[in-house]
């Protein structure tokens, strides 16, 4: 089975369209496929439509979150709902194209574990599309995963991943990158893009910057997540040596000008190079106590808490028949 996992925020207008434009490509094409709408805080009737998706086919169902929790929490959600070996990630506002599911799973058949979007001709304004090129090289660069998209928004993986990675923050941008550190293999194919036919983009100018601290968020936790000391302590050290080389410099100038008198004598206390070595050396050793203790979080962390909250469900076909749970009813 095909896990398809939909994010909705504020998306009414296109869940009917695309749930007939998901189960024709899928029923055309023989693929056995569930779909899961997760509802990210809407506030204009999606969850109604998402019911009546629902209570139409039973190959639908759907998760209702109390407010917006963003996009890597509702992919989590969704994940974790998901009954297929395989999942495939797609946004709801239409600018993804069902039809581009066979070949998803064409090149899956490949022995690839991810297979990533690109989308070629991007129909979006140019103050998304350059800065999501410059974002793109950045990612590729500091990861070494040569992806042409790695925010495509249509994506294909193993479900085994989602018991590999934690997505938070913005991190389902990095699925790909998070799957290659893990020894996933990960593929690019060429996708369709269409303009929005309903509503707005849910992104602004912010999400950049965000993107940039996650970026730096990931390349840290994919090359030191299990060693910090490795970098922490390596800058520490580098810091320390550079200090007290500063210091030993000044400490054979002193000899030199008070003890030999090779050199004129001169103070030493009005000098930078003092107050910056005792700097350099403080910071070293801040480094290398933030590593350490950086380790012993790794070593003894556990597992933290959810960034969301589940307030209802669809039913599904191997529950009890009946109107949406809460999640206090599923509990009991």
């Amino acid at each position: 089975m095909l896990s398809i996992i939909v994010p909705v925020f504020n998306e009414v207008e296109s869940l009917r369209e695309l749930h007939r434009q998901v189960f024709s490509v899928c029923d055309e094409h023989k693929i056995e496929a569930e779909l899961i709408f997760i509802d990210d805080g809407s506030r204009d009737g999606s969850w109604t439509e998402i019911l009546a998706l629902s209570a139409e086919n039973d190959r639908v169902s759907g998760i209702r979150f109390r407010r917006n929790f963003g996009k890597a929490a509702a992919l989590t959600a969704g994940m974790r709902a998901a009954r297929g070996e395989f999942i495939m990630m797609m946004d709801a506002d239409l600018q993804d194209d069902p039809a581009e599911i066979p070949q998803f799973l064409a090149k899956r058949d490949e022995g690839f574990d991810v297979v990533n979007g690109w989308k070629q001709r991007r129909l979006d304004p140019w103050h998304k599309v350059y800065p999501s090129k410059v974002f793109n090289w950045m990612v590729s660069s500091l990861t070494g995963l040569r992806l042409h998209d790695h925010n495509c928004g249509i994506k294909l993986f193993h479900s085994s991943l989602r018991d590999e990675i934690r997505l938070y923050g913005e991190m389902h941008r990095f699925i790909a990158v998070l799957a290659h550190s893990r020894g996933f293999r990960v593929a690019e194919v060429p996708v369709h893009h269409r303009s929005r036919q309903f509503g707005y983009s849910k992104y602004g100018v912010r999400r950049f910057l965000r993107g940039f601290l996650d970026l730096l968020t990931v390349k840290f936790l994919t090359a030191f997540g299990q060693r910090p000391l490795h970098m922490l302590g390596g800058l520490g050290l580098l810091a320390f040596g550079l200090g007290m080389a500063g210091l030993t410099y000044l400490g054979v100038l002193w000899g030199l000008m008070n003890i030999a008198h090779v050199v004129e004598p001169a103070p030493i206390g009005g000098r930078p190079l003092l107050l910056y070595s005792v700097a350099l050396l403080l910071l070293g050793a801040q480094g290398l106590s933030l590593g350490l203790i950086a380790e012993m979080l790794v070593a003894y962390a556990g597992q933290a808490r959810d960034t969301f909250s589940i307030v209802e469900v669809t039913s599904r076909s191997d529950d009890d028949p009946g109107v949406p749970r809460s999640m206090n009813a599923a509990a009991g």
